[in-house]
């Protein structure tokens, strides 16, 4: 069945993973190159916090907080939120770190006249309120669910509610596409059609996402 709307997890699928970006952090913070090490899905076996999120033994806020705690200490400061963290990593140039395959996906489908969801579980708490401004294709969105404000996080059923509500469409008129397995587990649940969104491989993540909405 051909979708009719294309729902996205935010960060790792519309934006590079901080795991992609270590050089623009790096050079953001003053640090020296390959100060970082963590990288998570890219090299799990020496991300020991990683697996631990993977196995669903901390939450992912979890393993975000201690990577907030840890690069903060590097340049002595304190950061507390989570948007001192990616506002300082990413700089000021978020354009910098969308995915190019993401944007051309997400415009082929509004072309297409898809409709355009973002579903995620933290983008206001991790980018910051005034992060959206700043990319005018969510202009475009008919819906941005944010756990931020709604308290529901991923793969709660109610989490994919509000966007089928939202968006006044059935679940499996959906492609929900997310990084995390466990959120592509609830969406599965909720009768969406998925794409597990590969963030080492994202132009073939793209490809099954535009072939399940046709485009």
């Amino acid at each position: 069945m051909t979708a009719k709307a294309l729902v996205l997890d935010f960060g790792g699928v519309v934006t590079r993973t901080l795991f992609e970006t270590h050089d623009l952090t790096e050079r953001a913070l003053g640090l020296a190159p390959g100060t970082l090490t963590w990288k998570g899905p890219f090299d799990p076996e020496n991300d020991a916090l990683w697996r631990s999120m993977q196995a669903g033994e901390i939450s992912e806020r979890a393993y975000w907080h201690h990577r907030m705690t840890e690069v903060g200490s590097l340049v002595g400061e304190a950061w507390t939120e989570f948007p001192q963290f990616v506002g300082r990593a990413r700089g000021d140039a978020p354009v910098e770190v969308l995915r190019p395959e993401m944007l051309a996906t997400i415009e082929a489908a509004r072309q297409a006249g898809r409709k355009l969801a973002v579903l995620s579980n933290e983008l206001d708490l991790f980018y910051g309120a005034d992060f959206k401004d700043k990319l005018p294709f969510l202009k475009d969105f008919d819906a941005i669910i944010d756990a931020t404000y709604t308290g529901i996080l991923k793969p709660d059923p109610r989490a994919y509610a509000f966007v089928t509500e939202a968006l006044d469409l059935q679940p499996g008129d959906c492609v929900f596409v997310d990084d995390q397995p466990r959120n592509i587990s609830g969406a599965q649940a909720a009768g969406m059609q998925t794409v597990h969104f590969d963030v080492t491989d994202p132009g073939r993540s793209c490809a099954e996402a535009r072939a399940l909405l046709g485009i």
